[in-house]
């Protein structure tokens, strides 16, 4: 498929070890934001039927997956916070072009690297998490998002040609290196 051009630091899971609790916050408000963007993406394009059936089953996974975080947070005590804008995504949505044709491959091609960030980060933690239900579960949210990964760019194949994908996707993967390097390091996912 593709590889994510910056590689996250050990510092990173380090941050996100020291402040767990804030870090499910924000992964609470990642799976929500996912699966609305799915939704949002099934409302846009109800003439393609494969977009269509994918992003339902998309917002549907993702919901389970904001479900489970919340069930941790409530079992930390903790409750669901006010989204914050994530500075990471809106930095790389900032780079879709206009047209319908061009949104459209840009707006899959970003969720497919956006998954692939979240699947490197969150196979980060499973592996730094001791054995147990935590480090299931991390490790099973990482293989769901390099899965979401390969939809994104897969979908992107079924409306584009093979170079209009590969050349666009190694603009946005140069793009995305450079906005995952001046990231903070902080207690969330981006």
């Amino acid at each position: 498929m593709f590889e994510l051009r910056f590689h996250t630091p050990s510092q990173w899971t380090e941050t996100v070890l020291a402040d767990f609790d804030r870090f499910l916050l924000d992964h609470a408000a990642a799976e929500k934001k996912a699966s609305g963007m799915a939704v949002s993406m099934l409302s846009h394009y109800p003439d393609r039927p494969q977009l269509v059936q994918a992003m339902v089953d998309l917002a549907v996974e993702e919901m389970n997956h904001f479900r489970e975080v919340v069930k941790l947070l409530l079992a930390r005590g903790l409750q669901l916070s006010a989204d914050e804008k994530d500075s990471y995504v809106n930095q790389l949505r900032d780079s879709m072009r206009r047209g319908s044709d061009a949104y459209l491959l840009d707006r899959l091609l970003i969720g497919g690297v956006i998954e692939a960030r979240g699947c490197e980060r969150f196979g980060l933690l499973g592996a730094a998490l001791p054995a147990g239900q935590l480090k299931d579960f991390y490790t099973e949210i990482a293989a769901s998002e390099s899965r979401h990964q390969h939809l994104f760019v897969d979908l992107a194949g079924c409306y584009f040609s093979a170079a209009q994908v590969n050349g666009r996707l190694d603009q946005l993967l140069d793009l995305e290196a450079d906005i995952a390097g001046r990231l903070p390091l902080r207690a969330a996912l981006h």
